[in-house]
């Protein structure tokens, strides 16, 4: 692909580690015993809201400056790409140094047990292996 860049994997660990992560909550979240119970994100709409407003001393409002880089969005923290696993054969589909390994829900455990060994083999990192 035109434009595309290839970062090492360390690089990407540091981008990862480094990237500022805000929670954003909703407004007057800390005045109303309704909203703490559920502060998530609600965009303020009043005609004079100061959050919307953006005025000093309120929280910050979700905007695309805080997406994260495209370079390591949706990346796994170690680096990798996260992949979803449901049977053996899928696991010659992938490279053991590009991907961490998820193992499907609805597997079984007894098949669930023989894709965590056949990963471990192939040198795949498994993120779901604890049974």
């Amino acid at each position: 692909m035109a434009g595309e860049v290839r970062l090492d994997r360390k690089v990407l660990v540091k981008l990862i580690r480094k990237k500022r992560k805000l929670v954003f909550l909703r407004n007057v979240w800390w005045k109303f015993i309704k909203f703490k119970n559920n502060p998530t994100w609600r965009r303020p709409k009043g005609k004079d809201n100061p959050m919307r407003l953006k005025l000093k001393g309120h929280p910050p409002i979700v905007t695309i400056g805080y997406r994260t880089p495209n370079v390591i969005r949706g990346l796994h923290p170690k680096g990798l790409k996260p992949v979803v696993i449901h049977n053996v054969n899928e696991l010659s589909m992938f490279k053991p140094d590009e991907v961490i390994v998820y193992v499907g829900s609805d597997v079984s455990l007894r098949k669930k047990l023989e894709i965590i060994d056949k990963a471990r083999a192939q040198g795949f990192l498994i993120a779901n292996e604890g049974v």
